[in-house]
């Protein structure tokens, strides 16, 4: 499917995404680095749990994730894509971590010092869904299969 690999490009060329987690009143954002499993059902990340996002996540599991490929010029209105991904995140169990630790340190192997700290968290995203924005407006929303 073309909509399916043009995600599947998109996250495996991009290093970082925009979380959006839930306070009390409003969203509160952060760039954090990821992977995705090769199934796309789930998006990984690591953070500390003296963080916000980690107070915000424990709270409301609930988040979003933007992914993109601008390039901060004008031609990124037709070239520039994006996806939004919404989901349900959760810290990643321990009789899943090492298995998801070495998903995530392919991608980002320079976090291997934090990933392994004691007080870092793995947190994984559960994708309900997709949503790819192609040429400005061309939107394609991809269910990931269960």
């Amino acid at each position: 499917m073309e909509r399916e690999r043009e995600l599947r490009n998109l996250l495996v060329s991009q290093k970082f995404a925009v979380l959006s987690t839930q306070e009390q009143d409003h969203p509160y954002l952060n760039l954090v680095a990821f992977a995705e499993t090769s199934d796309l059902q789930s998006i990984l990340f690591a953070t500390t749990r003296a963080t916000r996002k980690y107070a915000n996540i424990s709270s409301k599991s609930g988040v979003a994730l933007l992914v993109d490929n601008r390039s901060n010029e004008v031609a990124d209105i037709r070239e520039a894509k994006a996806v939004a991904i919404i989901g349900t995140a959760c810290e990643v169990s321990e009789s899943l971590r090492e298995r998801l630790d070495r998903v995530y340190l392919e991608k980002q192997p320079h976090m291997e010092e934090f990933l392994s700290s004691p007080t870092t968290a793995l947190i994984k995203v559960d994708v309900e869904s997709y949503i790819v924005v192609s040429r400005f407006q061309n939107v394609t929303i991809l269910n990931p299969k269960p």
